[in-house]
């Protein structure tokens, strides 16, 4: 994680990128596997979506667990770090929803 003079920015640091706020906001919901996470976000590519979780994995939101079955299954869930920042994604996703009403208007 990229760190930085000021603690806000090292969060958005942490969160900026293709979809991973909208990843953490899914994963929130329960544990997903790579293929539950394709289907919701359709609009990013399959390879960018491999790299925003590797991101997050590697930035400590997210979990990435490999079950040794045939064939490997694998799902990704939540650290604590990363339910604990839930709350101000949330806020700002309807701080988002209240920006595109009033531009609407």
């Amino acid at each position: 994680m990229k760190k930085s003079y000021c603690p806000i920015d090292t969060f958005i640091n942490a969160v900026k990128g293709k979809r991973k706020g909208t990843i953490i906001l899914h994963l929130h919901q329960g544990d997903k596997r790579y293929s539950e996470l394709v289907k919701l976000l359709t609009d990013i590519s399959e390879r960018m979506l491999s790299k925003q979780l590797k991101d997050l994995e590697a930035d400590g939101l997210v979990r990435r667990t490999v079950f040794s079955e045939v064939p490997p299954r694998v799902e990704y869930s939540l650290t604590e770090l990363g339910k604990e920042i839930h709350p101000f994604l949330k806020g700002m996703y309807k701080g988002g929803i209240l920006l595109e009403k009033e531009n609407d208007t």
